[in-house]
């Protein structure tokens, strides 16, 4: 029972068990109760109904393009702040594409764009991005950390999941298909129910099981709890943003969560679980029978099972007060992913929305993207966070309707560094950064690092090599042989098709003990639990690995044999050729002049080395190459460009 105790500057939470002094069964001995759900518990942001609010007044009524804008321009103006001005074309495709498809543009697409002096050219490139089958390989994996996604199981052995890819190209196709985030929602946990013939709505269900597993475990039921704590804890974070899993073993310190609430919500999966020893599980098993009685298992224990639960929506976020009303198994958990989706849910848009505002931002409106409890970040926008949420609802819950509405407005094409030929857009500027030092306001465009897989993607795809093949089970790239030393037999085989060592990176394998070698240094997660937000590190391996490894040295190769096969031994083409296709536009006068000369430069020294032909670091190029000192300089250069900031970050 969660007792509270106010004293003047200082709340007070603590757990207790009644407990009988007979010695017969755990479920005997313990007797749990609750407080009821209060007035004040409900008055916390999140669980408060989610109304449209009006559009704030605004003085520079001229700015905004969507009502976004007037949310954000609205408390600049109160803080004494104005908007940085309208970032340059070229800076925003690349913004974009990175941003939505997550490669790089290349120069026919930037003419493209430049070229379209039309009203509308950035809203039909915004159109055609959102359209676009990259869209969904991109905009998954944010998805795939939520769902602490693996083809393998995890813990010592690791075993691969043969068929766990499928759920990744169904989060794929789903996007890309725009299906309703209601829908998205429900099929993943009660698709088999809603649509007992389709193989698609059957995979969805696999997001409940997609974290780590012991299968050859000695105790299955030990390993059932297991599933059903760590499915519940998931759930109720990734949906709901609330750290349910503080709640298995004792009431939430802070929420008004408790023990109860845990096990009412895990019992709507206990039937729906049953794992056999040595085999993975993959999806939600579909029964309409009770099977055994729920339990709270006491201090989470799962040796010790005390009162009997019904499965019951989670209280606080119950805000009409929906009951349970079918005993069939398949039933009542429809029931309950019905209910997270109604447009009633004080949590579920609002979650969905700040996770969507993050991937575009940096940051979420509150920066606790999976804790909207108490001890979560309140947002900074509340007012523009539960606007967007009715408005995603209102638009049938259609998630590319909301990243339109973001992606066009004024506040997303800010640019994200000083103008330098303005002064007073540099007082204003320094004003930003004095009053916004964290940018909290969006004042000015997040600089953002490329996440590690848009990295990958992006050496492959200036050097004209990423492969378009799509699906299909994870493919596994060349690893170095050091790392390959320290591997168990077979745990990673090179796939022997070349073609598939160029796929995105979205259909590299995804094995949890152990990372490919660049997403490891740029933070990927590891899967064994969900990742709301990814960190960003600033590591010396991370240097390392771009300068030194085999596939930075190789994709610099490729891209040296790409841009020689184009233009030959024409160095000012080649300089030109290279920052368009690596960084999406037309080097100043001073870095031509720079480059040529570092060209130049460096083949006299490497021709005064006389180094043979198998020490250098040549193109791998099909055009004829009579001076390999000078296609050698040209792939140094190319990867002196791999490892400049410009190319990993994004303004």
């Amino acid at each position: 029972m969660r007792q509270r105790f106010r004293i003047p500057g200082l709340f007070v939470v603590t757990c207790c068990m009644w407990i009988s002094s007979n010695t017969t069964s755990a479920h005997e001995r313990f007797k749990l109760k609750e407080e009821p759900i209060t007035e004040s518990d409900r008055a916390h942001w999140s669980f408060q109904p989610i109304r449209r609010p009006d559009l704030p007044a605004v003085k520079k009524r001229g700015w905004s393009r969507t009502p976004i804008d007037r949310f954000i321009l609205a408390r600049l103006e109160a803080e004494g702040l104005q908007p940085a001005h309208a970032a340059d074309r070229t800076t925003l495709i690349r913004r974009l594409y990175f941003d939505v498809i997550g490669l790089p543009p290349m120069p026919k697409d930037v003419d493209r764009f430049l070229a379209d002096q039309s009203d509308d050219a950035y809203e039909k490139l915004v159109d055609r991005l959102l359209a676009s089958d990259h869209f969904g390989e991109r905009w998954a994996q944010h998805w795939l950390d939520l769902a602490r996604f693996a083809e393998t199981d995890g813990y010592e052995h690791d075993k691969i999941r043969p068929h766990a890819w499928k759920y990744r190209d169904w989060v794929i196709k789903a996007l890309n298909a725009d299906m309703p985030y209601d829908q998205f929602v429900r099929w993943q946990l009660a698709g088999d129910v809603i649509a007992p013939e389709n193989s698609d709505a059957k995979i969805a269900t696999a997001f409940c099981l997609s974290g780590p597993d012991m299968p050859d475990i000695n105790s299955q039921e030990e390993r059932r709890h297991t599933l059903l704590n760590e499915m519940t804890s998931t759930v109720g974070s990734v949906f709901m943003a609330l750290q349910m899993g503080c709640a298995q073993c004792h009431d939430h310190k802070y929420d008004p969560i408790s023990t109860i609430d845990f096990y009412r919500m895990r019992a709507f999966f206990e039937p729906a679980v049953k794992p056999v020893r040595n085999q993975s599980v993959l999806m939600l098993a579909s029964t309409g029978k009770p099977g055994k009685p729920s339990h709270v298992m006491i201090r989470g224990d799962w040796r010790q099972p005390g009162p009997k639960v019904q499965p019951a929506f989670l209280r606080v976020a119950n805000l009409k007060d929906l009951n349970v009303e079918s005993s069939d198994a398949r039933q009542q958990r429809l029931a309950f992913a019905r209910w997270l989706t109604q447009d009633e849910h004080p949590l579920t848009s609002r979650v969905i929305v700040n996770r969507i505002w993050q991937h575009h931002f940096g940051r979420g409106l509150s920066t606790s993207p999976s804790d909207f409890g108490t001890m979560g970040e309140s947002p900074s926008h509340p007012e523009l966070l539960d606007w967007l949420s009715a408005e995603l609802i209102a638009s049938d819950w259609k998630m590319k309707s909301l990243h339109r509405l973001i992606l066009t407005s004024s506040v997303y094409r800010q640019a994200g560094k000083p103008a330098l030929d303005s002064s007073n857009s540099s007082k204003a500027w320094q004003q930003s950064l004095k009053v916004d030092p964290e940018n909290t306001l969006l004042s000015r465009f997040p600089r953002q690092r490329l996440d590690a897989e848009v990295i990958r993607d992006a050496m492959l795809a200036i050097s004209g090599t990423l492969s378009s093949k799509t699906g299909g089970r994870g493919v596994m790239p060349p690893l170095p042989h050091e790392l390959r030393a320290t591997l168990l037999k077979n745990q990673w085989k090179t796939s022997p098709n070349q073609d598939d060592h160029y796929r995105r990176s979205i259909y590299v394998f995804a094995r949890r003990n152990l990372r490919y070698p660049l997403f490891d240094v740029f933070d990927r997660p590891d899967a064994n639990t969900s990742c709301s937000r990814r960190g960003t590190s600033t590591t010396a391996p991370q240097s390392l690995l771009m300068l030194n490894s085999e596939s930075s040295l190789k994709s610099a190769r490729e891209l040296a044999g790409f841009i020689w096969n184009q233009v030959g031994s024409d160095v000012n083409a080649q300089v030109t050729l290279l920052i368009r296709r690596a960084l999406g536009r037309v080097p100043t006068q001073a870095e031509q002049a720079e480059l040529v000369a570092f060209l130049k430069s460096q083949r006299a020294l490497l021709s005064a080395e006389k180094r043979s032909t198998s020490k250098l670091l040549l193109p791998v190029s099909t055009a004829e190459m009579k001076d390999v000192y000078a296609g050698a300089a040209l792939t140094d250069l190319c990867l002196a460009i791999l490892n400049t900031s410009e190319f990993i970050y994004i303004d």
